[in-house]
């Protein structure tokens, strides 16, 4: 009978442990749970903020309240937000077609493709501002950034200089079209960069064929950039690089050409003397004028 009391009571405790563990078990779910929801109420609430934004951006787009749209771009086009205010600012084109407003909507529609990126685009929205609206207030600022916008896709030297070309054909249209603008300084600096660049392009052309020991189209093109460049600073070496180039190919030649070749060296011996400022080449000048005497005495007389 004691043992059968006491198996009882310990069943009893058992029985009370495991609702105690129950009910403990129960309550920090629920803790975990309302844990949970708070922390995806606030990931809602932001998530819900970045789309509110969009959705507000969305009915904008939609609306009919054109003086909004157009307060609306202004502020997104501040905040350089280019691609929420290129929307708005080309439909405002149409609406505001003919009126004096269209002017300024164009204006800064140009600029948002400039502030995007897009030089070409911009560089023909800048250009047909100037077109469209020729008194307008901003058609010189328009004339000058067209030609900025083909001055930004001007390539390294090493590429074609088309865009380079065009780039300064443009700035010398400005400087014309506005010889007394403020930007003319800034016009004739961005026309000097660009220049060097057809100069270091000419220069390195020169540089390769020579190289590559085409010394024929060498002498040409260092020949051209001298022309073209007189002020360059590469005058020096050209010249010097023009005298091994006519001597290379004069020793080179057949013997029936020899002779002619070996004058036109002598002759760009003659300029690198009278032209060269710096004397760095000087002993190997000398020495190759040397070479050039001394094969013309070879031609000169005759077998014994």
């Amino acid at each position: 009978m004691y043992y059968l009391c006491r198996m009882l009571k310990l069943t009893t405790i058992f029985w009370q442990i495991i609702v105690v563990l129950l009910l403990l078990s129960s309550c920090s779910k629920k803790l975990v749970t309302t844990n949970f929801s708070i922390t995806n109420e606030t990931d809602l609430s932001k998530h819900l903020d970045g789309d509110g934004k969009h959705v507000r951006y969305q009915k904008l787009l939609k609306s009919t309240d054109y003086e909004l749209k157009y307060d609306r771009a202004i502020i997104y086009y501040d905040k350089k937000d280019y691609y929420r205010a290129l929307p708005l600012f080309e439909e405002l084109l149409n609406i505001y077609k003919g009126t004096t407003k269209a002017q300024e909507i164009y204006y800064y529609y140009a600029y948002c493709h400039y502030g995007m990126g897009d030089y070409l685009l911009s560089s023909y929205h800048f250009k047909n501002y100037t077109s469209t609206f020729p008194k307008g207030i901003h058609a010189e600022e328009c004339q000058f950034m067209n030609a900025y916008c083909y001055y930004r896709q001007s390539p390294e030297p090493s590429l074609d200089q088309e865009t380079t070309l065009k780039a300064i054909n443009e700035f010398q249209l400005f400087a014309n079209l506005y010889p007394q603008s403020s930007r003319i300084v800034r016009c004739n600096e961005l026309i000097d960069e660009l220049r060097f660049k057809l100069e270091s392009k000419s220069y390195e052309t020169g540089k390769l064929y020579f190289k590559t020991e085409n010394y024929r189209a060498a002498v040409v093109a260092m020949n051209n950039t001298l022309k073209d460049f007189p002020a360059t600073k590469y005058k020096d070496e050209l010249l010097y690089l023009i005298l091994k180039a006519n001597y290379s190919l004069a020793i080179n030649s057949i013997e029936d050409k020899k002779a002619s070749r070996l004058q036109d060296a002598i002759e760009a011996y003659n300029k690198c003397i009278s032209f060269s400022k710096e004397k760095i080449y000087i002993k190997d000048i000398e020495n190759i004028h040397q070479n050039i005497q001394n094969e013309l005495k070879k031609i000169n007389t005759p077998n014994s």
